[in-house]
């Protein structure tokens, strides 16, 4: 007997929105509706039960929360591996309508390329045009890997559509931070590793040059305590693995810091469409480092987060530190609306199938049992 339940796809739409004069893109990807057909088995003679669901002519369904998948660093809406595009449409299968875009300076919008902290607008104003555009929307999940992350949580408290986050590999950078990260992430495999002693006694490594290379990273973990000169970045969402040579790319620190108030509504909540009010605009997140200005981020913003992070990547390694040794941070991840998952093979970017395929399963599970 025929099950009689076919899938009908809602069109994928290019969407054009404005923020400060200047032309962003976006793609929109409805959430998929199954509809059960009510036909008759002509072997049993018994109708096969229909599924009501609400759908528009499209084949989009009508649904209060949706994903707004925030890029980092020099990256578009695609992502590295096509990983944006793969998790919106598996998101969007599993009836989660999901909004990928390109913010100002990125991809295919207009403006001059522009740090993550300078993008408070461009995320404002695609949770506009994503509710504009998906009847009944009224709640939105922010996703962010690296910088984009920071991005998320520089937002998220000031607005109160925003009812969850999912951080991957967050982006806490500061010159000692990254130090200890190579110190433990790197030198100390490069030492445990018999590929780098076979190197060595073959020639094929400058022992000297190595010396060198320890010699300075320990030198920039004794300066504990200065402030970082890399707090943001115009680069971004830079690939940085663990197993990586020590190659890092410049950052340099965003001017714009906005802010707003916090917010007090779970996942589950049913929350009003409200713009800023002067007064949460006035609002600012306390001055320092950028890993405490996250911190204050992440406590502002009341509602459940799930966090992601590699095993095999520096930026991860970084946060895991900060998060263990930074009084900013302690028992922050211990909260019972944080949910940790570790791929401890994975590198920055999830560049394999399975890692992706992972993380794409991990957010489905995680949105659906918020519901």
């Amino acid at each position: 007997m025929e099950q009689g339940r076919r899938q009908t796809v809602a069109m994928e739409r290019a969407l054009n929105f404005e923020v400060g004069g200047e032309q962003l893109l976006g793609i929109l990807h409805p959430a998929t509706v199954f509809v059960a057909s009510t036909e008759t088995s002509a072997a049993a003679g018994a109708a096969i039960p229909a599924r009501a669901e609400a759908a528009t002519a499209a084949g989009a369904i009508e649904t209060h929360r949706g994903l707004l998948l925030v890029v980092g660093g020099p990256q578009y809406r695609v992502g590295s591996h096509r990983q944006f595009l793969l998790l919106a449409r598996h998101l969007a299968a599993a009836g989660i309508p999901v909004f990928r875009f390109d913010y100002r300076g990125m991809g295919d919008s207009s403006g001059p390329q522009r740090d993550f902290e300078q993008i408070n607008d461009d995320i404002r104003a695609a949770i506009d045009c994503f509710q504009a555009e998906s009847p009944g929307l009224q709640e939105v999940v922010i996703w962010g890997l690296c910088d984009a992350a920071s991005a998320a949580l520089f937002y998220a408290w000031q607005d109160p559509r925003v009812s969850g986050l999912v951080l991957l590999n967050p982006w806490v950078r500061t010159e000692e931070g990254l130090a200890k990260a190579y110190l433990k992430g790197y030198y100390l495999r490069r030492l445990l590793s018999r590929d780098f002693w076979t190197s060595l006694v073959s020639g094929r490594v400058n022992p000297l040059n190595s010396l060198r290379s320890l010699a300075a990273m320990v030198r920039q973990v004794a300066s504990a305590g200065r402030p970082s000169s890399a707090s943001g970045s115009v680069g971004g969402n830079t690939n940085v693995d663990a197993d990586s040579d020590a190659k890092v790319a410049s950052r340099t620190a965003g001017a714009s810091r906005t802010a707003g108030a916090s917010r007090t509504t779970g996942v589950s909540g049913t929350m009003a469409v409200t713009s800023a009010t002067k007064e949460q605009q006035g609002r600012r997140l306390p001055p320092g480092p950028l890993p405490e200005r996250m911190a204050a981020g992440w406590q502002r913003f009341t509602g459940p987060i799930l966090l992601i992070l590699s095993g095999d990547d520096l930026t991860a390694a970084e946060f895991r530190d900060v998060a263990a040794q930074s009084p900013a941070w302690q028992g922050l991840l211990e909260a019972p609306r944080v949910t940790r998952r570790e791929l401890p093979e994975a590198n920055h970017t999830f560049s394999r199938q399975v890692w992706r395929d992972q993380v794409a399963d991990w957010t489905r599970d995680w949105l659906s049992s918020s519901t």
